[in-house]
């Protein structure tokens, strides 16, 4: 009788073993477990919040198909927060934080018709059943966080960091942070990603914004700018669910592809990214090219205004040697052969601006992958360096 009792345990023990490794594995393609958890209801109901109804269908230069939506039926309308709220697209303008000069930029260089899409609509990438289905695979483990989680808690450790952070100790707010980082293509395995990111938290949620090489999101290896908010316990990429960004360009496409730097070489390709709240509405709004993309009303978060601010490189390993981050190589202090966001700024809690950013310091989970350090007395062009990068492999 004892010995069977044993053997049942035995067999419930290894039962556990054998399902938590299972649950490990890091999903290459759609299963069919993951088939029979999200049923084609619940997929029907959120493709209907994705694919909304559109005016028409339009092509990067690259090849991508963005779908034209109505401004007031994009999928963060459809946010509980959102309930009671009007907004006129054409009067959505940051009123405080604005340079003397405004810039007018027209981003129809990077659609085939020349344009974007219609006044009054914006390009949400067009999702299909797959995708969605893999949006869902993503476990807790691989989606975005702050180096703050992993130092303090040590959860994960998949994730890697080489960032340039606010120190921690006395309590202060923040109303907004700003970056240049130059864009390179590190090198990536499905289902890993590597990004280049500034990321502001507010307490239990956060705003990243950047660029990133994610071939489980994107479908393919290369650079593309990227936002995503964690609100609460859900999150969200870009403008695809309904807590993500309110976007009110019509020819500005979250998930763009970027031109890459190579290294060593004199030409640079940089982009300019800004998160930062109004100080009138309490409106967050992202910035990409000095121009203001999209939104995240103030009642989004539970908090008005972020605690914490980072700005640095993140990688995920998916239990694999980590891929590259950057340009693939550790920092050497020299701009044309180093991965680099310089000319940061923080916005105070009085809403004044601090571009030398002092009160922070460099962190690496591990420098035997990556590396990162600070150079605040550099001047101008580029000012407050912030060198990052290497190859991984850890």
């Amino acid at each position: 009788m004892r010995s069977s009792i044993l053997m049942m345990l035995l067999f419930f023990l290894g039962y556990i073993v054998c399902f938590g490794e299972m649950t490990n594995l890091n999903n290459s393609f759609v299963d069919e477990k993951t088939l029979q958890y999200f049923s084609d209801f619940k997929i029907k109901e959120q493709l209907k919040v994705v694919n909304k109804p559109v005016t028409n269908i339009i092509k990067t230069i690259h090849g991508d198909s963005y779908e034209c939506v109505d401004f007031y039926k994009q999928p963060a309308f459809d946010h509980p927060s959102m309930k009671n709220h009007l907004f006129h697209y054409e009067r959505l303008r940051i009123s405080s934080l604005q340079n003397s000069e405004t810039n007018n930029e027209n981003f129809g260089y990077l659609w085939k018709n020349g344009i974007g899409c219609p006044t009054g609509t914006v390009p949400i990438k067009k999702v299909t059943k797959d995708e969605i289905l893999r949006l869902n695979s993503f476990s807790e483990k691989y989606k975005p966080q702050g180096s703050w989680n992993f130092t303090y808690n040590q959860i994960d450790n998949q994730h890697h960091f080489a960032v340039s952070r606010i120190k921690r100790g006395k309590r202060k707010v923040y109303n907004g942070a700003t970056m240049i980082a130059n864009t390179y293509n590190p090198k990536v395995k499905f289902p890993q990603y590597s990004s280049t990111r500034m990321h502001i938290q507010f307490e239990n949620g956060f705003i990243q914004a950047g660029y990133t090489v994610n071939p489980k999101l994107y479908s393919d290896n290369k650079s593309r700018t990227f936002v995503y908010t964690k609100v609460g316990e859900n999150q969200c990429y870009n403008n695809m669910c309904t807590d993500g960004i309110i976007t009110v360009r019509p020819d500005f496409p979250l998930g763009s592809v970027e031109e890459i730097c190579v290294r060593g070489r004199k030409k640079r390709y940089v982009q300019r990214y800004g998160l930062l709240k109004d100080q009138a509405s309490g409106t967050w709004w992202l910035d990409i090219s000095g121009v203001q993309i999209g939104f995240w009303p103030e009642d989004m978060f539970q908090e008005s205004s972020a605690n914490n601010v980072e700005w640095g490189g993140e990688v995920y390993s998916a239990h694999m040697p980590s891929p590259q981050m950057g340009c693939g190589y550790f920092p050497v202090g020299r701009v044309r052969y180093d991965s680099i966001i310089y000319n940061i700024t923080l916005v105070e809690e009085n809403f004044e601006i601090d571009e030398r950013v002092k009160n922070r310091e460099v962190f690496s989970d591990n420098i035997h992958g990556y590396r990162v350090a600070n150079d605040i007395y550099s001047d101008i062009p580029v000012k407050n360096i912030i060198y990052y990068g290497g190859p991984g492999n850890i």
